[in-house]
């Protein structure tokens, strides 16, 4: 998990290090009002004013862990846009490996995802602006010939974070499906819909 603010040295930075984690893990599995600073600290074998050196608060640490699932959420979204001259035939792969990206980072940091996605006030601001990125993905991916051109991509755009919010809770956070297989699922079902296509094989 990533680390930022005041410097305390290696320990320091250790122990900081420790107090997002087992806050991530608290938050997740109690939410903001129902996890306290003495459980955190109790955890971390730390003292509840040694909380404080790093932290201004319960609630500066919660956003903390916010931002940060923010902040690699939208860099991700960044780096799966589709560039120019991509060969037809490794379209779905190209945009199943940046779709898969997100779930591995999901599935790496639970605790995380679900603050961050799920539980924190700012979820649905984050969500809007998972939406508005990838409409802007997928206009720039439609400019360059990808998919068809009377296409609204808002719509789309907030098809998949829909499949990807409820995916995320039933199938990938269950254990139920493994990162690439989802992506791959779910990119199946947006470029080749669920109908039959005579003459096309079904599998």
């Amino acid at each position: 998990m990533g680390q930022r603010g005041r410097k305390k040295g290696a320990s320091g930075e250790q122990s900081r290090a420790l107090l997002l984690s087992i806050a991530a893990k608290e938050f997740a599995q109690k939410g903001f009002y129902e996890t306290k600073v003495s459980s955190i600290v109790k955890q971390a074998n730390l003292s509840q004013p040694s909380f404080y050196l790093y932290f201004d608060s319960k609630e500066a640490l919660f956003g903390e862990l916010v931002d940060l699932f923010r902040e690699e959420l939208s860099d991700l979204t960044t780096k799966s846009r589709l560039e120019p001259g991509i060969e037809y035939s490794s379209l779905a792969n190209r945009i199943s490996n940046g779709l898969a990206a997100i779930f591995r980072f999901f599935v790496e940091e639970p605790d995380l995802a679900r603050i961050g996605f799920f539980i924190a006030d700012e979820a649905d601001d984050i969500k809007h602006t998972l939406a508005s990125q990838i409409k802007d993905n997928l206009t720039f991916e439609q400019q360059q010939g990808y998919f068809r051109p009377n296409i609204d991509m808002a719509i789309v755009a907030e098809s998949l974070v829909g499949a990807i919010e409820r995916l995320t809770i039933s199938k990938l956070l269950q254990g139920q499906k493994s990162p690439e297989i989802l992506a791959n699922e779910i990119v199946t079902l947006f470029l080749n819909g669920i109908m039959i296509h005579h003459g096309c094989s079904t599998q």
